[in-house]
C-alpha cells in the first residue's frame, strides 16, 4: 500500500518548459536589435539544445555547475553573434525572466494539496539548490506540506543515480515498495524510480509526442492531474 508520494518538481508540478521559453522570449525581445534575422523559435530551440547537452555532461560529472551556468549562454553568444552583450548580463537577464514566469502545471496544485491531506508527500528534484529553494519560497504550499525535500545538488548525485533514491527512501522513512514517485522524465523518474523498487506514475503531457517506450511493469501514465487523482484513489480502494 502506498504510504509516501514523492513528486518531481520541474515539468511535473511546476511548468519549467513554459518558464524557459517565455524567459528566452524576453531575452530575445530585449536584444532583438542584434537578432533581426533570427526567428524566436530558432533562438529558443538553440538554447534548449545546448542546455540539454550541458546538463547531461554535468550529470555525468564532466563539467561543474559554474561551467554549465556560463557555457549555455556563451554558446548563444557564439551562435547568434551576441558579443556586444556582456555574458553576465545575458545570464542575469534570462534568470530574472525565468523566475518571473514560474507557474504551476494546470491541475498540479490542487492534486498536490489534496493528496497531502491523506498521504505523506515529498519532493525529489534535480537542479541547482538555490533555484529550487527559490521556487519553494515562491510556492510555499510545496514546502509546507512536504515531509521530505531532496535536491540533487545537496545530495551530490542526480537522478537516475540509485544513490539519490536510496537517500530519498531513508528520508521518507518507509520501505521502497511503499513509495510512489510521480515525474515527467522517462530516464530520471520512470527508470530511476523503478530501479529503486518504487512504484512509478509517469506524467506524460499531451504535447510530448506519441512514441512508445518500454515501460516497467505496473507504471501508470497520465496526462491530466484529475486522471491521476482518480487512479490513485482506486489504487487505495483496491489495496
Amino acid at each position: 500500500m502506498i504510504r509516501f508520494i514523492y513528486f518531481d518538481v520541474d515539468d511535473t508540478l511546476l511548468d519549467h518548459r513554459y518558464a524557459e521559453r517565455k524567459a528566452l522570449e524576453d531575452v530575445y525581445h530585449r536584444f532583438h536589435h542584434l537578432l533581426p534575422e533570427v526567428p524566436l523559435s530558432v533562438f529558443q530551440d538553440t538554447y534548449h539544445r545546448y542546455n540539454v547537452r550541458l546538463w547531461d555532461r554535468y550529470a555525468h560529472g564532466e563539467i561543474d555547475k559554474k561551467t554549465l551556468r556560463v557555457e549555455r549562454f556563451w554558446h548563444m553568444q557564439e551562435a547568434f553573434d551576441l558579443h556586444e552583450v556582456p555574458l553576465e548580463e545575458l545570464i542575469q537577464t534570462y534568470m530574472t525572466a525565468y523566475a518571473h514566469h514560474w507557474k504551476w502545471i494546470p491541475g498540479a496544485r490542487d492534486a498536490f494539496l489534496e493528496l497531502a491531506q491523506s498521504t505523506q508527500v515529498g519532493l525529489l528534484t534535480n537542479g541547482f539548490a538555490e533555484v529550487q529553494h527559490a521556487k519553494l519560497r515562491r510556492f510555499p504550499e510545496l514546502e509546507a506540506h512536504a515531509r521530505a525535500i531532496v535536491i540533487s545538488e545537496e545530495v551530490g548525485v542526480m537522478k537516475p543515480d540509485p544513490r539519490i533514491f536510496t537517500h530519498a527512501t531513508r528520508q521518507a522513512g518507509v520501505p521502497p515498495e511503499a513509495i510512489l514517485y510521480v515525474g515527467d522524465s522517462y530516464t530520471s523518474d520512470v527508470l530511476g524510480g523503478h530501479r529503486a523498487g518504487w512504484n512509478v506514475a509517469w506524467f506524460r503531457r499531451q504535447d510530448v509526442g506519441s512514441s512508445e517506450k518500454l515501460l516497467p511493469p505496473g507504471t501508470y501514465t497520465f496526462a491530466r492531474w484529475q486522471d491521476f487523482l482518480q487512479w490513485f484513489k482506486s489504487v487505495l480502494i483496491v489495496s
